[in-house]
């Protein structure tokens, strides 16, 4: 059966037009999420015809075993065709992606680690100078994430995004040249402008191969490898210090930075071969005719729309809409609202604690943001549902700010509410996959918003946190996490306003949902169903 956007229930066999003998139906084989397009709207009663390449499989009943575990990753569960696919992409796109993402979020944890480990000495630094290297960091993220997306438009994925990592990379290991603050500074900068290239980029890549059961998870796992980073970053950090310190001639801090530049090089050249591009537009290797062929059936039954021509007057267009401003503004919340990193601070103010646990502790709380991601994705992805759960996600951050801004509780309330934050870090991918599939009908738009949501976050958060949490205030701070607790309040409401849009969106565009329960135009469904939208108003008109 179908579904109506607005909840309506569809007419039954009986109530439909017997003239429909010309319209060829397929059933859908039933692993995939039971939402259909509106039958009352369409005026009749079967489903859309569905391009014959999807079809080798339409007998495929899978085991209870592979339904069980398919409850916990889906391609136990897929056909064997489908199945082969998405796994070729996860092997390629999907770990690419993650490992790339873990080299550069090493860096930004080893700024940290290099300047309690050798660098603050040798550079003559300041305790403020090392808040002004992420700031400068976050400037240089401010300036080039937005324009990399139109770049990004013009230029294949597969070579600006290598590209982009291999300056990345040489910018890294220029660190380990550095002789005074200021050349830290031209550093970071740089660095932070190349490194926020990837994350909106591969959010678009990503989004444009994975159908809604399989975008969630594979957008927080991205997402996570941020955790995975920071957990490796304090001991590849020790490991490099004690073997390498000293090393011809080079600090510790030194060498981590070469090793994290020379790391990404190569990573980066395997990356012009690994990246895909587009469904429609894609020439690596491991896709022959037929997986690109399928990729772009997979995707147009879907709905989700191929890269097009951007213009002034789409970008003015979207302007003059809700679209950039529901999205962008909870994505900005999130990202300012942070409290994690501060963690370590309190655990050092207590002086019960060695220089080896305050270090370890804090990497308890990313392993719980790693499966706290799995996890709110998974069920996301199983339900077909996005806003509850990232809504609960919203909700473990708000309750663990306002505990810290209360401050007064026992111990163990206040370690817990340290680790809280991260039991709601898969926000950001949450939210991003809502996008990826609500805006599915443009794909730059799509690729552009989380760009401008990270450029808008970079510039405030390159001053903010210096307001909020001003490193003499340490560990408890006037007006810091009750601020927090404020934006992060204010972030579950623009989550529940950008969810009504969508739902007003759908009644006002005359737009249906398809069985996927994504947003096409109403006269896309009765194409799909072979139903001329002309005759059926003539045929309206008529009363039949």
């Amino acid at each position: 059966m179908f579904q109506l956007a607005h909840g309506k229930e569809p007419r039954t066999p009986q109530d439909s037009p017997s003239d429909a003998s010309s319209i060829v139906s397929v059933t859908p084989p039933h692993h995939y999420v039971e939402k259909y397009v509106s039958a009352v709207e369409c005026q009749t009663d079967v489903v859309p015809l569905r391009d014959p390449i999807l079809l080798d499989d339409i007998d495929y009943s899978p085991s209870k075993y592979q339904i069980f575990m398919g409850r916990f990753w889906d391609t136990f569960k897929k056909p064997p065709k489908e199945r082969a696919f998405v796994q070729r992409l996860d092997f390629y796109l999907l770990l690419y992606s993650m490992v790339s993402f873990i080299i550069k979020t090493l860096d930004s944890g080893n700024i940290s680690n290099a300047f309690v480990s050798g660098m603050k000495e040798e550079l003559a630094l300041n305790q403020q100078e090392r808040n002004l290297f992420s700031m400068t960091f976050d400037l240089g993220g401010l300036v080039g994430a937005i324009p990399s997306q139109f770049i990004l438009i013009r230029i294949r994925p597969s070579i600006w995004l290598p590209s982009c990592e291999i300056v990345w990379s040489l910018l890294v290991m220029g660190m380990a040249s550095s002789k005074c603050a200021r050349d830290v500074y031209v550093f970071r900068f740089f660095i932070g402008m190349t490194q926020a290239v990837a994350y909106p980029g591969f959010s678009m890549v990503l989004g444009s191969w994975y159908l809604p059961e399989e975008l969630a998870k594979r957008l927080s796992l991205y997402d996570g490898s941020y955790t995975i980073a920071n957990m490796l970053a304090g001991y590849l950090q020790a490991l490099v210090y004690a073997t390498l310190n000293g090393k011809y001639g080079l600090s510790g801090w030194r060498w981590l930075f070469l090793i994290d530049g020379i790391i990404g090089i190569p990573l980066a050249i395997i990356g012009y071969f690994c990246i895909p591009d587009f469904p429609t537009t894609t020439r690596v290797f491991w896709l022959g005719v037929d997986h690109r062929k399928y990729a772009v059936a997979r995707m147009a039954e879907a709905g989700r729309k191929p890269p097009r021509k951007l213009t002034w007057g789409r970008v003015w267009g979207w302007a003059k809409t809700w679209r950039p401003y529901g999205c962008v503004f909870p994505l900005v919340m999130f990202a300012i609202s942070s409290t994690y990193s501060y963690f370590n601070l309190w655990l050092k103010s207590l002086e019960v604690y060695t220089v080896e646990q305050v270090n370890l502790i804090p990497t308890g709380g990313f392993a719980l943001g790693l499966v706290s991601a799995y996890t709110l994705a998974n069920l996301s992805d199983l339900t077909g549902r996005r806003c509850p759960w990232l809504l609960i996600a919203i909700f473990f951050r708000f309750l663990s700010s306002v505990l810290l801004a209360i401050w007064n509780v026992p111990f163990w309330i206040k370690m817990t509410a340290f680790f809280l934050p991260m039991a709601g870090e898969p926000t950001w991918a949450l939210l991003t996959t809502w996008i990826q599939e609500v805006f599915q009908d443009d794909a730059e738009l799509r690729g552009i918003l989380p760009a401008v949501g990270g450029a808008l976050a970079s510039g405030v958060k390159a001053g903010l946190p210096l307001a909020l949490f001003p490193t003499d205030q340490a560990p408890e701070y006037k007006f810091g996490y009750k601020v927090t607790t404020v934006i992060i309040f204010v972030e579950f409401w623009a989550v529940v306003f950008f969810w009504y849009m969508t739902k007003r969106e759908l009644k006002q565009r005359k737009v249906v949902l398809n069985r996927f329960g994504l947003p096409v135009l109403h006269d896309e469904c009765l194409a799909q169903i072979s139903v001329d939208p002309v005759q059926l108003n003539f045929r309206r008109k008529r009363g039949e």
